[in-house]
């Protein structure tokens, strides 16, 4: 668990899981998937069909909750691209539009770096946004990333084309 002033990423437990299912998969069309990759369809899921893959994200390393004061707002993940060569992505979802826009996205992301860092021989951590999502590439200026790649008009949403974005950051850069 990281903490920072209201700010917490912690493990989910079992307790979380409704709290979980409720921002991410109850509704139909729900507010953040309009940034999250949007171009992927979202489909909504019972929470009993939920339950079933419980251990994909209770007590994991690879996915944590964000919370403010103590009220679940999103999580934090992360995916090996390719594990022999270390290379890992990772992900951030503010699932309460209320918290958008307030710094939370890049104090729970500035979190799971160090955790990332401090617990894994990593040189780099990285991630993949699309160009319709300002506020995520916002995110990688504040932390420090450089734009790594720009493949032209590869994601294709409400009929307009958008490019797929990749920012890095090495750990020599994050330690400075």
């Amino acid at each position: 668990m990281y903490t920072e002033k209201d700010l917490t990423i912690r493990p989910a437990t079992e307790e979380d899981l409704y709290a979980l299912w409720t921002l991410t998969y109850k509704e139909e069309a729900p507010e953040w998937k309009q940034w999250d990759a949007p171009y992927y369809e979202h489909k909504t899921l019972t929470f009993e069909e939920y339950l079933k893959e419980k251990n994909k994200r209770v007590e994991q390393d690879d996915f944590w909750l964000i919370e403010v004061e103590g009220k679940i707002i999103g999580s934090v993940s992360y995916y090996w691209e390719h594990k022999p060569s270390l290379w890992l992505e990772m992900g951030i979802g503010i699932y309460d539009s209320g918290y958008w826009s307030g710094g939370y996205g890049t104090r729970a992301l500035r979190l799971w770096i160090d955790h990332l860092f401090n617990t894994l021989p990593l040189v780099r951590v990285g991630f993949t946004t699309w160009s319709g999502n300002h506020r995520m590439m916002k995110v990688g200026e504040k932390l420090g990333m450089t734009l790594e790649a720009k493949l032209r008009k590869c994601r294709y949403y409400n009929g307009k084309y958008y490019d797929s974005i990749r920012m890095g950051l090495l750990r020599e850069e994050w330690e400075v």
